[in-house]
Formats: C-alpha cells, sequence, structure tokens
C-alpha cells in the first residue's frame, strides 16, 4: 500500500510547487498550420521504420486546437504550476530570421489562459524540435546552433518575460545526445558514437547563451535547465561492474552535470582528450557555468550496469518499447551493458521501478555538488498500459492506473523524506515537482504507444477522459491547500511572535502582582 494523500500532503512543505508537464512536439500536432516550419523530428518521423508502428505526430494530442480545454482540466485538476515547451519552429519556422507572428500569438493564449485560471506558467525553451534548417545544417555537431539558441531565448524573453515565474532553457541534453548523435534512436538519426560529443558540447553552449540572453533582457522569472538523471549501479561484486557503472555514470549524468555545476568537465573526459576534435574557447566554460536560480531534475530510474556486451546494449524488453534493435550494439563489441532488476515491477517501456532510488539520485546530487541551486524535479512519471472501463448504464468510462498511481505517490513520497531535515539528501532545497505528464503523447521514436498521461488520450477521436491518477493528484492538491489553510488560521488565531525587543527580559524582576 502507498501513503494517502492525506498523509503525503503532510509532508509537502510551504511553498512547494505541485505541477504537470508536457512538450510541444508530443502534444500540439498541426505541424503544418499557422507558419509553422519543419522541424528535424517531422522529417525523421517520416522514415519508415523510426517510430514504432509507423506512428505520426502530425495530430499527436491536437493540443494545438484543444488548448482552452487542455488548460480547463489542469484548472480542475487544481495543479500550481504547468511546464510547457515553446516550439521552436512555430516561433521561428527556420531557426533563424524572422518570427512567425501565429507562432507568438499562440503561445500568448496559452500563457493567458494559464495566467487567467491561476496556473504558474513554467517555459521550457528547447525540447528537442530543432528547426530543420538548423539540423540540415549540422544541429547540435554545428556550433552555431548554440548562438540561435540564445537568439531565440532573446526573442522569447521578449514576448513572454512578463508572464513566465520559471524559464528551463534545455531539456535533457543528455538524451539528445545519447539518442539522436550517438545511437541514432532519435532525431536526427546519427549513430556516431563518440563522434557525438561535440553535440554535448554545443547544447551546453546553448544552454549558457540562453541563460545570457534571458538575464540581458531582465526577465522576472527564476532560470533553470532540466538534466536526467539515473543512479548506476554495479550488477555484481565485480569491480569490473563497478567500473563500468562509473564510466555510465560519467557518461549520462556527470558529463551534463558537472559543467553547468562546476564549470569543468568530468576528470576522465578532460584526460581523455575525448574533447580533443574540437577546439572550444576557455570562455565556454564561464558561460555554461553561470549560477542558476534552481536546478531541474527528470527522475525515472536507476539503471543496472554489466561489464561486456551481454545479449544487448539494453534489455530486451526495453528496446521493444523504444522501437529499436539494439542487439547489433553487443555485436560491436561494446564495453559494458544495461541489466534488467528481476525483482522490480517495469513500465511499459521495460524501466524498473525502484522508489528508492529517488533518494539516491537527490544524495548523490547533493554530495557531488555543494554550491547546488534549490532543485525542481521537472519530471517524473511512468508509462503503464491503460485499462478503459466502461459502465453500460451511463456509458462512462474510468481508468483505474493503480499503477501509475503508486509510482507517483512512492517517488513523491521518497523526494520528500529525503529532502526533509534529518533525510539522507537534506542539503537539498527541494522548490517542486511535475508529474510527466498532464496528456497520452506522441512519445518520440515510441510513436503512441507509451502513455505517460493523467489524462488519457483517445487517438482517433482525441477525446480526454482522466485516469485514477487525475483523481489522486486532485486529492493531494486538496488535502495540502486544507492544511496550508489550517496553518495559515492557527498562525493568525496565535497572533505574530513577539520580537527580540518585545520579548521579556529575564534580568528584569518580575512585577509583584499583589502590590
Amino acid at each position: 500500500m502507498h501513503i494517502t494523500a492525506k498523509d503525503l500532503a503532510g509532508l509537502i512543505p510551504p511553498g512547494f510547487t505541485l505541477g504537470v508537464a508536457t512538450s510541444a512536439f508530443q502534444i500540439e500536432g498541426a505541424l503544418d498550420e499557422d507558419g509553422r516550419g519543419p522541424a528535424g523530428w517531422d522529417v525523421f518521423s517520416a522514415k519508415p521504420g523510426a517510430i514504432v508502428d509507423g506512428h505520426s505526430p502530425a495530430v499527436a494530442s491536437d493540443h494545438y486546437h484543444r488548448m482552452p480545454d487542455d488548460v480547463a482540466q489542469m484548472k480542475q485538476l487544481g495543479v500550481d504550476s504547468y511546464r510547457f515547451s515553446l516550439s521552436w519552429p512555430r516561433i521561428q519556422p527556420k531557426g533563424s530570421g524572422p518570427v512567425n507572428r501565429a507562432g507568438l500569438d499562440f503561445y500568448d493564449r496559452l500563457l493567458d489562459e494559464l495566467l487567467a485560471n491561476g496556473i504558474s506558467p513554467m517555459v521550457t525553451i528547447y525540447h528537442w524540435d530543432t528547426p530543420l534548417a538548423l539540423d540540415d545544417a549540422g544541429g547540435w555537431l554545428n556550433r552555431d546552433t548554440a548562438y540561435r539558441l540564445g537568439e531565440f531565448a532573446a526573442i522569447a524573453a521578449a514576448a513572454y518575460g512578463d508572464r513566465v515565474a520559471r524559464w528551463v532553457t534545455i531539456n535533457e541534453p543528455a538524451t539528445v545526445a545519447t539518442n539522436g548523435y550517438t545511437l541514432g534512436l532519435h532525431s536526427p538519426g546519427e549513430a556516431l558514437l563518440l563522434d557525438a560529443l561535440p553535440a554535448v558540447h554545443h547544447q551546453l553552449l546553448g544552454h549558457g547563451l540562453a541563460v545570457q540572453a534571458l538575464r540581458a533582457a531582465g526577465v522576472p522569472g527564476e532560470i533553470g535547465m532540466s538534466n536526467v538523471y539515473s543512479p548506476m549501479v554495479p550488477n555484481t561484486i565485480n569491480p569490473l561492474d563497478k567500473l563500468s557503472a562509473g564510466v555510465m555514470d560519467i557518461a549520462q549524468n556527470r558529463l551534463y552535470a558537472d559543467p553547468v555545476l562546476t564549470g569543468k568537465y568530468p576528470d576522465l573526459i578532460r584526460a581523455a582528450k575525448f574533447f580533443g576534435s574540437f577546439d572550444h574557447p576557455d570562455e565556454d566554460m564561464l558561460i555554461i557555468s553561470q549560477p542558476l536560480d534552481f536546478y531541474g531534475l527528470n527522475y525515472y530510474m536507476p539503471t543496472k550496469v554489466a561489464v561486456g556486451s551481454g545479449d544487448g546494449a539494453v534489455p530486451a524488453g526495453m528496446a521493444e518499447a523504444m522501437g529499436s534493435d539494439l542487439t547489433a550494439a553487443a555485436g560491436s563489441g561494446t564495453p559494458f551493458h544495461i541489466e534488467p532488476w528481476p525483482e522490480a515491477d517495469i513500465t511499459a517501456y521495460g524501466w524498473p521501478v525502484k522508489p528508492e532510488y529517488m533518494g539516491v539520485a537527490l544524495k548523490e546530487m547533493a554530495e557531488r555538488y555543494p554550491n547546488l541551486p534549490p532543485v525542481i524535479l521537472t519530471e517524473i512519471g511512468a508509462s503503464f498500459e491503460d485499462i478503459i472501463v466502461r459502465d453500460k448504464s451511463t456509458n462512462n468510462t474510468f481508468i483505474p492506473d493503480e499503477r501509475r498511481l503508486k509510482y507517483l505517490s512512492d517517488h513523491i513520497e521518497t523526494a520528500l523524506r529525503a529532502t526533509a531535515p534529518g533525510g539522507e539528501a537534506e542539503a537539498i532545497d527541494l522548490r517542486g515537482v511535475y508529474v510527466w505528464s498532464l496528456l497520452d503523447n506522441f512519445e518520440w521514436s515510441a510513436g503512441l504507444n507509451q502513455p505517460f498521461g493523467l489524462l488519457h488520450v483517445d487517438f482517433d477521436t482525441l477525446e480526454r477522459t482522466p485516469k485514477a491518477s487525475y483523481f489522486w493528484l486532485q486529492e493531494l492538491i486538496e488535502e495540502r491547500n486544507l492544511a496550508t489553510a489550517a496553518d495559515a488560521a492557527v498562525a493568525k488565531a496565535i497572533g505574530p511572535k513577539p520580537t527580540d525587543s518585545e520579548a521579556p527580559d529575564d534580568d528584569v524582576p518580575a512585577l509583584d502582582a499583589t502590590a
């Protein structure tokens, strides 16, 4: 059994944000409407075999046409904040040059709708939909793309800076570099292995340039970024397994966090001269490591690592869900591979459900980065196959997604306890959590087959149906609000605490009441 919503609400500290998240390419559809330019993902998705079952993002969840209704669902849910991304090619069709007024107007309407409903906007500037013109010029292998992201950030700041409470410059550069440039599983479909490393540096530089642009514009909102984090666990006590897990930790976690939070790449990366294939000015690291108002952490699962090529780079179920045959990587002599967790429940993606490792991730971040800014869990969530139950007497539908509900409850509880006084990561100032995702959506190379949403989307009719996890989060928010109101009422009844000047002086003798 998981903790009750009321008890979980009691763990939530004052000012803590409870939100939901999406990204433009995954939900908007309308790829050819109102002046939007093509993205690299448009072309990649059209390649035979690139997307599971040949699914298309052309409509996705149709949020572009259903935005007011989706905001109404968030209002009903009661969330504090909504994290969404700006479609770069919708606003700046070629990734440079003129802006598209219709694209700017869509997000104007979205921001105004959110604020009218009391929902605080968190805007992600880049969530993977690189304009095709930039991909054709080399994408993130080309240093110029970093400068174009800085320019796009300036456009966003000028248009929306007065209404955005929090900015995320870039989402999961690790996933873009690994899946898009190292393994070829995502757009732009490059399988370059170590030659993909320039895509790492240029994304981080783009992050830094976006921070500069936002600050130059004087936006009042907080500025941060989002990185995915997965604790790396050796498969056995074999020292080679431990070494393999350490290398994976550097490649997937520290390669992206160290430059931002310490101003340098990990020692192993620099010692191996992996970046010798291209030069970057020393001042790049100063741009990349500018102080942030918060650090966004996306957490989904731990990773168990073993030495050798094994039966494939990742467990078969995970590869199948991604729509990719990664067994070829084993044949090429990979030095290590990912092992399954036989004892763990797994999501539809084949990811292990191990909520205790949420605490491990936070503890590792606290220990590695003593000057870590406040942390926001910008994504947590899970895909599970949903069962739709229909009441024949009323024709109403209900989706009892108990596994997703439990996943969210267990992970949020773990994060709150880990960062509470006395917790394993108490040094972390945890400011909020955003559930991925509000809607079932186009899940990149997995197409429409991986439902993460609190709202079920029927991709034939596009009808939205709240799942049990939606109603659970609604209850959690209501219980949090009741507790907050009760605390405020008690504080008001007690009155303000006396200041030092008003407090009684122990050295002054008490008056004799009988005098």
